[in-house]
């Protein structure tokens, strides 16, 4: 049967989109197939809900099972006609169809809103009564006290229980950071004594960004950088001298100047460029007035956008406060923000044990790479990130630590950095900046590093300056434990990364080299391949090592080890070289490891298609549903994880290095900041160190 739940607003301004976000994230990790729906939406076309198109596009949703149904006009002319039946009737028609493709669906309510509010709570109540579905219950705390919060939960406690509805869950959203305690303190449980979460007010979601502003204003763009996803922190109109004007710009502040102020653009353009003064988010040219063409060339180079309005700078100031940023815009940041608040607030475990959820029964790439950052949260660790000059890596930084996933530190001058982040929109906030070359921790890591090197002929000069390098210096962080895991590459080669940990971080006792997985997320499952990325032509003792490493990685990441050694034939029936070097690999893993199913020599559709299996080698427990996968070079697995790749679609998560005592990742040089934000779980869930053997997930 579909469970379903119906999230519905108790009190105006409760900001409920972060609700169904949060529960959407949890569900989709929970459920094979989620579904999504709003049965009256405020957009003027019920095709056009901007909450149904983000979750559509997050969560790879069709339409038929995620949409909306009819727009609060329709539904108020219904009211007005006393046709409440009818609203009722086509929420329970469009339900049952999404019901019928779904194992679990969200139903998003009204927001309560001016003299409707009334109306809007009894239409809520009742639909969800209609729909047969238990009620999360969001109460807005915006604006009120503790006691007045405890209050308005249990007013909309007794209000719902009047109705007749079932409970599923209270929450209180959008509280005052500075008064959690004394919120959480003040709110009642009710009779099922379970607990009310509270979640914060998050200032990051509702700034607007320069793009929000632009559109809704209609601004068109003149100049300067094209990056439209800085967040306005505050306006600031430019009435006044440079001087005093300059004293008041803070960083990321939103400048409104006529457009004949040549003076205040060019102090605002050296204020942006200065390391000393803060980068503006971004400036409006009012009156349309030209700005003086001396100025256009300058305000091409500006690291912020320039816009032009029509409007006079009061009314533009004006508009300009009135924009305010919706989750549902689904820009990253705001949303790692907003999913970010939802994990340290909300106890998922325990408020989805009130509701009987099917096990999920395949594992598919978007479901994996979110339990990625699940997991990576569950057990905090803290990870560094020496290339602190890229940008994407501030970018990554920025929405790892939005969604609470771990704690980091990045690498490099602290000025640099912090003029990268600023002229990208970047916010750092929180996270710890290390320059190698001015830290304390310099002259103790050369001591040990020149202890480590010694027989190899490294002095303490030496060791000071390898120390300098962000490399170096992030890989003896995690030596000496200073932090749990590292992650490079993005600017630098495979060798610059993997070069200091293999000098002093060594590999772990018993294992002879260093590889690499990538996890493959096909439609339905998640298969190893190893070692497609570190190692050319590993020999017959290192491809039983690859091959236990792999099987090791696949345990930790969910993945039930059958391990297929990979060559162009299968058990007896071919010979050679190259076919005897992988069948006494398979027999050396095979006595290190009797507890692994691995078979070899296997050819690859031998090892993934049932039939082709039972006809090759029908005694085998790996043959047709291998789930890891040893190629016999680095030629072989490297194109095949390509072709696989580009001709399957599946996502190649990695490469996932594997052997070394401590984890350090490697990423290509073209890797996107999702890349990275992935490869930073990877490290952490690594650094959780071992997980127990588990069911097929991919079965």
């Amino acid at each position: 049967m579909t469970r379903g739940i119906y999230v519905s607003a108790t009190t105006p301004g409760s900001g409920k989109t972060l609700v169904s976000l949060g529960l959407a994230d949890a569900l989709h990790r929970r459920a094979d197939r989620i579904g999504f729906f709003r049965p009256i939406t405020s957009a003027a076309d019920p095709g056009q809900d901007p909450t149904v198109a983000m979750l559509r596009r997050m969560y790879q949703l069709a339409p038929d099972v995620c949409r909306a149904g009819m727009t609060s006009s329709e539904a108020r002319a219904l009211l007005a006609a006393g046709r409440r039946e009818e609203i009722d009737a086509r929420a329970v028609e469009i339900f049952s169809a999404i019901a019928k493709n779904c194992d679990v669906v969200i139903v998003e309510g009204t927001e309560l809103t001016g003299q409707d509010a009334a109306v809007e709570f009894d239409l809520n109540a009742r639909l969800a009564n209609n729909l047969g579905l238990p009620m999360l219950a969001v109460v807005g705390a915006g604006g009120l006290a503790a006691a007045e919060i405890a209050d308005a939960v249990d007013v909309a406690r007794k209000e719902l229980a009047s109705e007749k509805c079932t409970l599923l869950a209270m929450l209180v959203n959008r509280a005052d950071p500075s008064d959690l305690d004394a919120i959480k303190a003040a709110v009642r449980p009710g009779l099922s004594s379970r607990p009310v979460y509270v979640i914060p007010e998050i200032a990051e979601i509702s700034r607007p960004t320069v793009g929000e502003v632009a559109s809704a204003l209609g601004l068109r763009q003149m100049a300067g950088s094209s990056e439209l996803e800085r967040d306005v922190h505050a306006i600031k109109v430019a009435a006044m001298t440079v001087g005093n004007f300059l004293h008041l710009l803070e960083a990321n502040d939103l400048v409104i100047v006529p457009g004949d102020r040549a003076d205040v653009m060019v102090a605002t353009l050296a204020s942006a460029f200065s390391p000393e003064f803060p980068v503006p988010s971004g400036m409006v040219l009012t009156g349309g007035l030209a700005p003086d063409p001396h100025v256009l060339p300058f305000l091409a180079h500006a690291p912020f956008p320039v816009f032009a309005s029509d409007d006079d700078t009061y009314s533009t100031a004006r508009a300009v406060s009135e924009v305010r940023s919706e989750i549902h815009s689904g820009q990253r940041r705001k949303v790692a923000a907003a999913l970010g608040a939802w994990a340290r607030s909300v106890d998922e475990a325990e408020l989805l044990d009130r509701l009987t959820l099917p096990r999920p029964a395949t594992m598919t790439p978007l479901r994996f790479l979110h339990e990625l950052i699940e997991r990576a949260r569950s057990e905090r660790k803290h990870i560094v990130l020496p290339e602190g000059s890229d940008a994407r890596v501030l970018a990554a930084a920025e929405i790892l630590h939005r969604r609470d996933v771990c704690d980091l530190t990045i690498l490099g001058s602290v000025q640099a950095v912090e003029e990268q982040a600023a002229s990208q929109g970047i916010e750092l906030r929180g996270i710890t900046i290390v320059d190698p070359a001015s830290s304390p921790l310099r002259e103790s890591f050369a001591v040990e590093y020149q202890r480590l090197r010694a027989h190899k002929g490294v002095d303490l000069d030496r060791a000071r300056e390898v120390m300098a390098d962000g490399s170096y210096f992030g890989t003896m962080m995690v030596q000496l434990g200073h932090v749990d895991g590292m992650v490079s590459g993005a600017a630098h080669t495979t060798a610059n990364t993997i070069r200091p940990a293999l000098e002093f971080v060594k590999t772990r006792p018993g294992v002879r080299i260093v590889s690499s997985v990538f996890l493959m997320l096909l439609a339905d499952r998640v298969l190893v391949y190893g070692d497609c990325a570190v190692n050319p032509e590993p020999n017959e003792e290192q491809l039983a090592d690859i091959a236990i490493a792999s099987a090791e990685t696949a345990v930790q990441f969910g993945v039930e080890p059958r391990i297929a050694m990979l060559s162009y034939s299968t058990g007896g029936s071919g010979s050679g070289e190259a076919v005897e070097q992988v069948r006494r690999a398979t027999e050396l893993a095979r006595a290190a490891r009797p507890d692994l199913a691995i078979e070899g020599p296997i050819q690859y559709d031998a090892a993934v298609d049932a039939s082709i299996a039972a006809s090759k080698l029908p005694a085998s427990t790996v043959a047709g549903q291998a789930t890891v996968f040893i190629f016999p070079d680095l030629n072989t697995g490297n194109n095949t994880y390509k072709a696989v790749q580009q001709s399957s679609g599946a996502v190649a998560v990695g490469p996932v290095l594997q052997g070394l005592n401590k984890p350090i990742n490697d990423l290509s040089r073209g890797c996107t900041v999702e890349d990275i934000v992935n490869t930073v779980a990877i490290t952490a869930i690594q650094a959780q160190g071992p997980a127990e053997p588990t069911e097929a997930k991919d079965s």
